[in-house]
């Protein structure tokens, strides 16, 4: 994307749509005024206005699903960057050697090891390598999914359960090296694998603990999303109601 011109440049999951002027499309249809926002972004600032960071300074959003999405706000500001790419965290190298291929075809991203998908890659590759007995063997490849292997660690099946705490110690990775770097109020984590409950939470926090400066250890809040699904949609309204304050008030 380039935000400020309102632009989808060259989108992977969307061939075809190649120096799209969306926003001005968009708005001529609808005859109103619009912005163009990343979806992370506007999960982010959805959760800091009115979510679980209500109140909080500055939050650090991770969205977790097919990939791994990002949002950063700091004092009502959304990080985009100077190239639209800001808080682009999901690809965070977090293996310099041998690094697992991420979907953007770089490796070592935090994506390619934690991404819903990237889960699922790796419980095929430990069952090839790991005959012992699991119950992921009965519904492996088609029946194989973040949330089922989530179940199973649930249900105390020991390859899930390790595949879920590495699981989690990437993600603590990802969270620490944001917390070194912004420092912020609140970490959180949304998307379709919180589904995995309280117990990959506590995994997470145990791992920043140990990771992070011993103060942001003990003082930032390491929670799960509150809005679910409708956390882009509530922030994108938050972003446009922001955008055209601004603008009415000059």
């Amino acid at each position: 994307m380039d935000l400020k011109l309102g632009m989808l440049l060259d989108p992977p999951n969307l061939p075809g749509w190649t120096n799209l002027p969306i926003r001005q499309l968009l708005s001529t249809r609808l005859t109103k005024p619009t912005i163009l926002q990343n979806d992370a972004n506007a999960a982010s600032y959805g959760e800091y206005w009115t979510g679980a960071g209500r109140g909080a300074h500055s939050l650090v959003m991770f969205t977790l699903g097919t990939g791994i999405g990002c949002g950063i706000v700091v004092d009502g500001t959304i990080i985009e960057g100077r190239h639209s790419h800001g808080a682009e965290c999901g690809h965070i190298i977090i293996q310099m050697e041998n690094g697992r291929q991420c979907s953007c075809g770089a490796y070592g991203h935090l994506e390619g090891y934690a991404a819903a998908t990237a889960v699922v890659q790796r419980a095929i590759e430990a069952l090839e390598a790991d005959h012992t007995p699991s119950a992921l063997r009965t519904i492996a490849p088609e029946g194989l999914t973040s949330r089922a292997i989530s179940e199973a660690a649930e249900a105390g099946d020991p390859l899930a359960r390790r595949l879920m705490r590495e699981t989690a110690h990437y993600l603590a990775v990802g969270a620490v090296c944001l917390m070194h770097t912004i420092d912020p109020d609140i970490v959180l984590f949304g998307g379709g694998m919180i589904a995995a409950g309280p117990s990959f939470l506590e995994d997470i926090r145990a791992d920043i603990r140990k990771m992070a400066f011993p103060r942001p250890a003990a003082l930032t809040r390491v929670e799960y999303a509150l809005l679910g699904g409708e956390a882009g949609f509530v922030g994108a309204a938050g972003c446009a109601r922001m955008t055209f304050r601004r603008t009415s008030s000059r």
